[in-house]
């Protein structure tokens, strides 16, 4: 593997199935065609992880280390319910990045943010980390957001992450892996979430594409 950033883990070139996902933790085995229905669809972009809402849930914690950033980029559209939809599929990510600096793959936040096929693929992802003993340092962007509201409760977004700078650290020796990015370091996301009766947007399925033309420079 040329690439051990974040989501690629060289480490686990035993376990190849896992390395077609980005650092969210990909579900099923993603082509450049792989497509949830209607997720492509042109619509206004999308928002990052914050909202304001007086009746808002109680949600975990999900506060990174400040070595590990998670950058959203032009996710605030202006419009209440594209960008609830798209705060929550942000925290999906970050949930999923705060699950593997845990460690651990049972992890609250990940089941709050993800659930059916989406929660599946992301532990796995986590526990393939907490297998390896690494995890990550860095920043990872989250770009040309994307969100198509198909109902009341069903909606699709599409992103692009570009891992340039997140690296993988082994937990041990704290060494950080500094592989030279390529284009395998940008990542398109397609996914598909919900709204739960508490009124989050939780992420139930979820494709991704390594190297996508849609997301590298």
């Amino acid at each position: 593997m040329k690439r051990r950033s974040l989501p690629v883990a060289a480490v686990l070139v035993a376990t190849a199935a896992l390395l077609m996902t980005a650092c969210g933790g990909g579900g099923g085995n993603p082509k450049a065609d792989d497509t949830i229905p209607g997720a492509d669809t042109p619509g206004a972009h999308t928002p990052p992880p914050s909202a304001n809402a007086s009746d808002e849930p109680r949600r975990p914690d999900i506060t990174l280390p400040s070595d590990v950033k998670d950058d959203f980029e032009s996710w605030h559209t202006g419009d209440p319910t594209h960008d609830a939809i798209l705060a929550d599929a942000g925290r999906a990510q970050t949930a999923t990045n705060y699950a593997i600096i845990k460690g651990n793959p049972d992890e609250p936040a990940l089941a709050f943010y993800r659930q059916g096929n989406a929660l599946v693929s992301g532990a796995r992802w986590v526990k393939s980390f907490a297998d390896a003993g690494i995890t990550y340092t860095g920043t990872v962007r989250y770009f040309n957001p994307n969100v198509v509201i198909y109902s009341k409760t069903s909606a699709g977004v599409t992103f692009c992450t570009d891992e340039t700078k997140a690296f993988n650290k082994d937990k041990k020796t704290q060494k950080i892996d500094k592989t030279p990015a390529d284009k395998d370091s940008y990542v398109y996301y397609n996914t598909h979430l919900k709204r739960n009766k508490g009124g989050v947007w939780q992420t139930t399925e979820l494709v991704s594409d390594r190297g996508n033309a849609k997301c590298t420079p």
